[in-house]
């Protein structure tokens, strides 16, 4: 930290920075590193808070209805973390309100894969949605997209995905790949109080 700090300030600051290389190289640090360390193990607190949150989301669902009485954000999280159980990398865009139309992104085996979420309770998703998240696909120059839904999809849309890498994942299909993630959950579990 003593050297590396010091000959970034006075390499690449200016004559400003070189003041401070110099002022750091002669044992100044201390309090710079002390505060990146602070800052490190907060970012590591934040996010073992978060996937424990994430964890118990996906632990207590139980069934259509639990899937249905979560908010919109908590459903986002909810499939994220269920296809990060299932090997995905899992890139989140949705959650701050505003995604394009693509609230995950997801990687695998060199494969990009785009996801929708759509926690609609009552309305069907229709083809204008599907087409949208086509047309996404072809601008992102993406592998296959992911529609996922609580509730269920028109006839139209359908019929639209059929020959194209659409995957429309609703309801009971939903729940299965929930109920999958949280037995893979409990399996990882077990293996680690043997190991």
């Amino acid at each position: 930290m003593r050297y590396g700090l010091a000959w970034c300030m006075s390499t690449f600051g200016g004559p400003i920075g070189q003041a401070l290389g110099l002022t750091l190289a002669e044992g100044a640090y201390a309090p710079v590193a002390w505060m990146l360390l602070g800052a490190c193990w907060i970012a590591a607190l934040v996010s073992f808070l978060d996937g424990r949150r994430r964890r118990r989301l996906l632990a207590s669902q139980t069934g259509l209805g639990s899937l249905r009485a979560v908010d919109w954000r908590q459903f986002e999280m909810l499939v994220s973390e269920a296809f990060r159980r299932q090997g995905y990398t899992v890139r989140e865009t949705g959650l701050d309100g505003s995604d394009g139309g693509i609230d995950l992104i997801l990687q695998r085996d060199g494969a990009t894969t785009l996801v929708q979420c759509k926690q609609w309770r009552s309305q069907l998703v229709d083809v204008r949605l599907v087409r949208e998240m086509y047309g996404l696909l072809v601008h992102h120059q993406a592998d296959a997209v992911k529609i996922v839904a609580i509730g269920n999809y028109t006839a139209d849309a359908r019929r639209f995905v059929h020959g194209k890498p659409i995957e429309l994942i609703c309801g009971d299909a939903l729940l299965a790949m929930v109920r999958e993630s949280q037995a893979a959950g409990t399996v990882s579990k077990q293996t680690r109080r043997r190991a």
